[in-house]
């Protein structure tokens, strides 16, 4: 039996790189669609980005032939490239020795992956693609749902 072929649009947004970061995500199957989204205090776009993608992901309840959209060059080109793999093996190094960032997330989105057939599609972001575009309202709209910071006692660190 043919695997269900899901769509899945992504984006993350942040307002400072580190600052209070959304993402979200938009998952198409026949004619349903879901949208999620969801916010965090001091991370970065690269993070929110990676998030959307785990979220989208994780949220098939079976193995599916999964095409994800996404306009992060970040994202799109660890996996188009093949750079994602070259850093497991080499014990998450980068070509010139150096830490991969993100490891944690990188990790959690191969793990989320491993049931599916997942094809990566980068799409030109802030342009004329309707999920895109939805996706990044989605996103702003979560990063400004999130609750105002609680500032810190004096003295505290």
């Amino acid at each position: 039996m043919p695997k269900k072929h899901v769509d899945i649009y992504t984006d993350g947004a942040c307002s400072g790189n580190p600052g209070n970061g959304g993402w979200a995500a938009i998952i198409f199957y026949k004619q349903h669609r879901k949208e999620l989204s969801g916010g965090e205090r001091d991370t970065t776009n690269n993070r929110m980005e990676l998030m959307a993608i785990i979220k989208g992901i994780g949220l098939l309840k079976e193995p599916c032939d999964v095409t994800l959209y996404s306009d992060s060059a970040y994202c799109v080109d660890a996996f188009l490239q093949g750079w994602v793999y070259a850093w497991k093996q080499k014990g998450w190094r980068t070509a010139s020795g150096g830490d991969v960032k993100n490891v944690d997330l990188w990790q959690m989105l191969l793990d989320v992956m491993r049931p599916h057939k997942v094809t990566f599609v980068k799409v030109k972001g802030h342009a004329d693609n309707e999920h895109n575009n939805r996706c990044d309202a989605l996103a702003r709209a979560a990063i400004a749902a999130l609750p105002p910071a609680v500032p810190k006692a004096e003295g505290a660190e």
